[in-house]
């Protein structure tokens, strides 16, 4: 399995991998061509590739193909997982034991993470390459696209729609029968009574947008 990323949620996502789903340390492996202060090994324990080339020899001679994003942005995930399967490796999808997960006509997309104290209740689709951060709850007949990042503690309604690559922030509360447009950014303790259109940023109770069309 590859995570990839090697700082901050990364870290997160082990906890997962490692704890929840028993991977053992020689199945792990991080991914991280960018950062210049990086140890040597995860925790001194877990390899890290620094660079295209050292995957495409990982993934050449590993019988796991697997790979997890294990950074935020919906921008960065949607770009490294279109890398990571170009090169040939298989988007998983990833749920914490402690995540809640309907019965009923609930689907989501390959490459998703799901984390602690994630509720999702029925009828939901949310798309590929999410990010579901801890704590989240999901009301029923809601659909989320590919890339969307929701972090910790965000209370979506039912009957919602978020857009393709939208970030919604910390402790966000989105009420019933609301579309967010794709490419949307709503901050850390907003709550979203209207509709959002595509590339705005919105913040404040009540959420009100305050820029238009600079998140494309």
């Amino acid at each position: 399995m590859i995570v990839v990323g090697a700082k901050g949620f990364a870290k997160e996502i082990l906890q997962v991998l490692s704890v929840d789903m028993g991977l053992l340390d020689e199945n792990i492996v991080f991914f991280d061509n960018v950062s210049e202060d990086l140890p040597f090994k995860v925790y001194d324990r877990f390899e890290i590739l620094r660079s295209f080339e050292e995957v495409k020899t990982y993934l050449s001679k590993s019988e796991d193909k697997s790979f997890v994003l294990g950074l935020g942005q919906p921008a960065y995930r949607e770009k490294l997982y279109q890398q990571f399967i170009t090169l040939g490796a298989k988007p998983v999808t990833v749920y914490s034991k402690s995540c809640e997960i309907g019965s009923f006509d609930v689907t989501i997309g390959k490459g998703t993470s799901v984390m602690s104290g994630v509720i999702i209740t029925n009828s939901i689709k949310i798309g590929k390459g999410c990010l579901l951060n801890l704590n989240t709850t999901i009301g029923h007949d809601c659909e989320l696209g590919d890339y969307v990042e929701i972090s910790p503690n965000v209370n979506i309604s039912g009957r919602c729609v978020i857009g393709k690559g939208s970030s919604i922030g910390t402790s966000a509360v989105i009420i019933p029968n609301i579309e967010i447009g794709e490419n949307v950014i709503v901050g850390a303790g907003t709550v979203v009574i209207k509709n959002i259109p595509d590339n705005c940023t919105v913040v404040g109770v009540p959420g009100k947008i305050i820029s238009k069309g600079e998140n494309k």
